[in-house]
């Protein structure tokens, strides 16, 4: 614990993970305020959807050149803008609920901005964590930047649904502006040098080319990226769109807050064991540990108990959180670091490209066959596809160099 905690006295990582745990707090009250701001204003469940699912897709379609002015430009700034622009698009949103002007529409379109502007740094933030710390540091300055920012979640979780329920969704999300602002005074205060690579710089398009070429050279990279599509296909729709309504419906109001804190609780757990566990065949045991993630939306679908509904998300978070952690080393360890943003890049749009889909479509089809009807199916998939995924020769030999 003593080694992971001394990665702290690198002052660009310390920032980093200022920023980062602070942007994580706010973000983590948003979806919560977000939510029942949609149904205060009367919004059906499609409606959610589709809210939430504006933002998903602005940032799918503006992730790829995020990734490519990752690689040209260096990447606090890039995180620095995105956290400045997003300050004042949640400010927006948060004095329309305030002041009763607000409408589902303008919540959908200045999502889609919230969204652009998540794109933008996304792969940067993702990218930037190597060139804060020496190689030596960087398992345990990745293990504590996302044990930082899980426990930041966690706290927003726990007090979002209070918050909600006690000021209101606007006041709740002028939260998120505000950290926002923080966030980016902390990125502001990074100095470390761009990352170029031997090669002139081309158009963006062969850049991108450059960075698709990179995923499809390494099968377990390109595998995994599928698996998520259909997580984040399936599972979008059950957190974004029916969590809210079933706990809701079943315990209360504040009970969803609580279950994303539980959530984050198990993130918790496994950032913890992420701390000391350090497998040799990291990403065959993370995973085996994604298929845990079927437990949240199972215990949603079968039990209107909210200690197994809590217990469900922890064990979600726990598996979610050892794969992701293993995820992350894996590409920084086999990617050039001048092709890093455009990898992550395309990891996220592999991964989220089909998210926006399964938000405006989990409103209609579970309405059609049945809430828990349609969490269960959910469950199988994940789980399933997560298991699946471990047939592969490439994912369960990739072998973890610290």
């Amino acid at each position: 614990m003593n080694a992971t905690l001394g990665v702290l006295r690198h002052r660009n990582f310390r920032f980093l993970a200022i920023g980062a745990g602070v942007n994580s707090l706010g973000n983590a009250i948003t979806p919560v305020a977000l939510a029942f701001a949609v149904l205060d204003l009367g919004g059906s469940p499609t409606e959610l959807g589709l809210v939430v699912a504006s933002f998903a897709l602005a940032e799918v379609v503006t992730t790829l050149f995020g990734g490519v002015l990752g690689d040209r430009v260096p990447r606090h700034l890039m995180m620095q803008g995105s956290s400045a622009g997003a300050a004042v698009t949640q400010t927006v949103i948060a004095a329309s609920l305030i002041g009763g002007w607000s409408s589902i529409p303008l919540l959908a379109a200045i999502g889609a901005l919230n969204g652009v502007m998540g794109a933008l740094s996304g792969p940067s933030s993702s990218a930037l964590t190597p060139q804060t710390v020496p190689a030596e540091d960087l398992s345990s300055a990745v293990a504590l930047r996302r044990l930082l920012q899980n426990g930041a979640q966690v706290l927003g979780f726990s007090v979002a649904g209070l918050l909600v329920a006690g000021f209101g969704p606007g006041w709740a999300i002028g939260i998120d502006a505000a950290t926002f602002a923080i966030a980016g005074l902390s990125y502001h205060l990074i100095d470390v040098p761009a990352v170029t690579g031997g090669g002139e710089r081309q158009r963006m398009l062969a850049e991108m080319r450059e960075g698709a070429v990179e995923v499809f050279r390494h099968t377990w990279l390109w595998l995994l990226i599928g698996q998520a599509l259909l997580y984040h296909l399936f599972y979008g729709g059950a957190q974004g769109v029916l969590g809210p309504i079933v706990v809701k419906k079943a315990i209360g109001e504040a009970a969803w807050g609580w279950a994303l804190a539980a959530l984050m609780a198990g993130f918790m757990l496994g950032g913890l064991l992420n701390l000391r566990w350090r497998p040799k065949h990291g990403l065959r045991i993370g995973t085996a540990c994604l298929a845990l993630t079927a437990c949240f939306p199972l215990a949603m679908a079968v039990s209107d108990q909210l200690w197994v509904i809590l217990l469900g998300a922890a064990l979600h978070g726990l598996g979610l959180e050892i794969f992701d952690q293993n995820w992350e080393i894996s590409i920084v360890q086999n990617v050039p670091p001048d092709k890093l943003a455009r990898v992550f890049s395309f990891d996220v749009v592999g991964s989220f490209v089909a998210r926006p889909l399964g938000l405006a479509l989990t409103g209609p089809i579970a309405t059609a066959v049945g809430y828990d009807t349609w969490l269960i199916v959910v469950a199988a998939v994940m789980g399933g596809s997560s298991l699946l995924a471990l047939s592969s020769r490439d994912v369960r030999r990739l072998v973890r160099t610290s």
